[in-house]
């Protein structure tokens, strides 16, 4: 996993949500992210971070890329991320109405 820029992270997913627009998906995933990469024992010392950042993590199956946000950049970053969502998540299917139409007709 590559642990990028904010700006850097927003191309690569660019660059993602290009590559599987025909075919493919990408996985993106959103977590609270206090600076630690190992547990901490359950009755040692209490960590407080100072900082709340969050960790955002996309994949296509075969690349992974990752960054982390903190609270100071977060509304800039957010802005632009919104933005790119928006103008990638066009592929998404539509429900189908007539199979639930079926079922109510069947069960009356």
């Amino acid at each position: 996993m590559v642990l990028l820029e904010n700006d850097s992270f927003l191309t690569e997913l660019t660059r993602l949500f290009q590559k599987c627009r025909t075919s493919g998906s990408v996985v993106l995933t959103l977590k609270k992210y206090d600076g630690r990469t190992k547990p901490v024992p359950r009755k040692g010392s209490e960590f407080e971070p100072n900082d709340n950042k969050c960790l955002l993590r996309a994949s296509d199956g075969k690349k992974k890329i990752s960054t982390v946000v903190s609270s100071k950049e977060v509304i800039k970053f957010q802005m632009a991320y919104s933005n790119l969502l928006r103008a990638h998540i066009d592929g998404l299917k539509k429900k189908d109405k007539k199979s639930k139409s079926k079922k109510t007709k069947a069960t009356q």
